[in-house]
């Protein structure tokens, strides 16, 4: 008990990355020190592709929110993406994303809901132009992949790999 007073007295930003880190699975929970944060002036990032990692993390004195408190994204999709992630490089967009993730949980409702999460948020578009495309982005990446798999190459697979993933048209949508 005197060891978390301690670290919660003389360490707040830490102790609510771990304590929130470590109820990740109960969302009123989560909410509950979320609050607290807020009331104690610790600032709570939102969730990130291409900062947060699968738990609360402290990033410049305040809280990265985790990724797996996310629903239905899994451990081990967050697992790969940080792995990729790491070793080329930040995310430019969703195409890129999909693209460069290769993995069975990926899939509409985990994107569907880091959309609504907000962990896009650092691209250039809103959450309603992504919401917009972000099935068609999804069906071409496996499209894609299943056409290098067999390999075969269209016209546009082949300019993808010589060129990197194409950059997304979204449409002018007004965000939620």
């Amino acid at each position: 008990a005197y060891q978390t007073a301690y670290l919660k007295a003389h360490h707040p930003v830490a102790f609510m990355a771990a304590l929130m880190t470590s109820v990740m699975s109960q969302s009123s929970k989560v909410a509950e020190y979320i609050y607290d944060c807020r009331k104690q002036n610790i600032q709570v990032l939102p969730p990130d592709l291409n900062r947060s990692i699968s738990g609360f993390s402290v990033e410049d004195g305040s809280i990265r929110f985790g990724l797996a408190a996310v629903k239905n994204v899994g451990g081990s999709m967050i697992d790969q993406m940080v792995s990729e992630r790491n070793r080329n490089g930040y995310f430019k967009n969703l195409t890129d994303f999909c693209e460069r993730m290769n993995t069975k949980d990926l899939n509409k409702r985990a994107i569907d809901s880091m959309i609504k999460a907000g962990v896009f948020d650092s691209t250039r578009a809103n959450r309603a132009q992504l919401m917009s495309i972000y099935e068609n982005v999804l069906e071409s990446a496996v499209r894609n992949r299943k056409n290098n798999i067999a390999g075969q190459m269209d016209l546009f697979g082949m300019n993808e790999q010589l060129s990197g993933p194409t950059d997304i048209i979204y449409p002018d949508i007004e965000d939620f």
